[in-house]
């Protein structure tokens, strides 16, 4: 009988010559792109293979490599129907969580542990920071050593979850405890909570605003125009500023999705041939940024600006306004008091894009914390798991919605409950059209979140560095976007 390495290495063996460049089973570490790489984007994971290894003999390494050849359509790729084991198999003392916020394993997040130790006599919980999370937890995924909690990598579609997560529950039954739960669930089926959520709008140095008397949201895109013409009228503070040169966060103007169109936006947008009509999402969006540019309401040298700088520009006063999601406030607040101010002078104010005369905010979530299905202390994780996304308070206590329903409110955002914003969770898409509105970028080579380079040709036409017109430029978009569609065949 052949044993289950020799398999193992034979099954390696061939997939090192078809160009898998396969990372050994007991060596997730070693050097190269690791099976994984391949899993994502030609075949399929590690456990597949390695499930197949549970037959012995020639007969079984014959029959890994089928299911490889064919697709993987077998074994953990299929969908499951239920939520996944809920008890422990194993003696889980301890579990493994690991997470990107190096900076709190050993403050909070450790604190985070002895409330659960407290509540939960003999475990414990070991925290593994990682700082290139998603490479790192990727390769690791190659094996099933990726610890017991985790937070999905963005590299891992929603079709691949069931592969490597247990379900959590229906969309139905969660959605009545939690929000975006459509965002970690494929199938029907929800395999991560996000460990945060964040809101839509921009954020604001008061002291600025008020010394141009200016104490309410504007209400209209021609409303916050005028408010920034009299902060440039009346303090020395640059009214907005892009932060163009860093490039990202120009993609937070894409934060107008669904305040036109409402939670099927996305949707609605892959179909749209002239997504840059006057009136339209992406039209309010963009030419909120092209005016305060053409208008001279921005930095005078956008190709000279940073980051990290920007935070305490706009925490000392000296910049009036950034477009940025919710997220930022309490890195803005912190700028604010280091740079002699006080936190209370930041504020988050909502898109000045009303409906039935109401603010709205599009509300989405952070990283989604998940359970490793490998683990075999399920019952122990889902333990931790809803500790940490409800009474941690981790969520609020980062400037965060909760992800719980009836979670508490983080003060960041105290002034959308005095205006009564209302949160909009965008709608996944239908069945069989999850890559549309991707497949739409792509193919008219305009990335609306994570490339910033059309609307830097935006900046560039509004200050006079580009030839061109806002119209002339929003005509160009739309025939681009009417391309992509039909190169798309949607």
């Amino acid at each position: 009988m052949i044993s289950t390495q020799v398999v193992e290495m034979f099954i390696v063996v061939i997939l090192d010559s078809w160009g898998y460049g396969v990372t050994h089973h007991n060596d997730p570490h070693r050097g190269g792109p690791g099976l994984a790489d391949s899993a994502y984007d030609h075949v399929c994971n590690e456990g597949n293979v390695m499930r197949s290894l549970k037959m012995t003999g020639v007969g079984a390494a014959v029959g890994a490599v089928a299911l490889l050849a064919s697709g993987c359509s077998g074994g953990s790729g299929t969908s499951t129907n239920a939520a996944g084991p809920v008890s422990d198999s194993g003696k889980c003392e301890q579990i493994t969580v690991l997470t990107n916020r190096t900076d709190l394993v050993d403050t909070t997040f450790a604190d985070y542990a002895k409330t659960f130790s407290a509540q939960n006599p003999g475990k414990t919980v070991k925290f593994q920071g990682i700082t290139d999370y998603a490479n790192e937890v990727k390769t690791r995924m190659n094996t099933k050593d990726y610890g017991d909690v985790l937070l999905i990598p963005s590299t891992v579609s929603p079709d691949q979850f069931s592969q490597f997560f247990t379900p959590l529950g229906t969309t139905d039954d969660l959605s009545k405890t939690y929000r975006f739960i459509n965002e970690g669930a494929s199938g029907g089926q929800v395999y991560g909570i996000a460990q945060t959520g964040n809101a839509t709008g921009y954020a604001i140095n008061k002291k600025v605003w008020a010394a141009a008397g200016i104490t309410t949201p504007p209400a209209t895109p021609d409303d916050f125009m005028a408010d920034l013409k009299k902060i440039k009228d009346a303090t020395g503070a640059t009214p907005l500023y892009t932060n163009y040169k860093d490039g990202w966060p120009l993609t937070q103007f894409d934060q107008v999705t669904g305040l036109v169109d409402g939670a099927d936006a996305k949707n609605v947008l892959a179909q749209d041939s002239t997504p840059w009509a006057q009136g339209k999402e992406h039209y309010v969006g963009d030419s909120l940024l092209f005016d305060a540019v053409h208008e001279g309401l921005t930095e005078s040298d956008p190709t000279t600006t940073n980051w990290e700088n920007s935070k305490t520009l706009l925490g000392s006063g000296k910049v009036g306004t950034m477009v940025l999601g919710s997220w930022a406030v309490t890195q803005l607040r912190d700028a604010a008091t280091k740079a002699g101010g006080a936190a209370s002078d930041i504020d988050y104010w909502p898109w000045p894009v009303q409906k039935a005369g109401k603010f709205q905010s599009v509300a989405n979530g952070d990283y989604k914390v998940a359970i490793n299905k490998n683990s075999s202390c399920q019952e122990t994780s889902r333990k931790w798991l809803d500790y940490f996304a409800g009474a941690s308070g981790y969520a609020t206590s980062q400037g965060g919605l909760s992800p719980r329903l009836d979670g508490p409110k983080p003060d960041t955002l105290g002034t959308f409950d005095q205006l009564g914003v209302t949160y909009l969770e965008l709608a996944p898409a239908p069945a069989g059209k999850e890559g549309s509105l991707a497949a739409v970028q792509k193919a008219a080579e305009i990335n609306l979140t994570d490339d910033a380079t059309y609307r830097q040709k935006l900046v560039d036409i509004a200050r006079g560095a580009a030839p061109g017109t806002k119209d002339s430029y929003f005509s160009e978009l739309n025939k681009r976007w009417a391309d992509g569609i039909a190169t798309a065949g949607l």
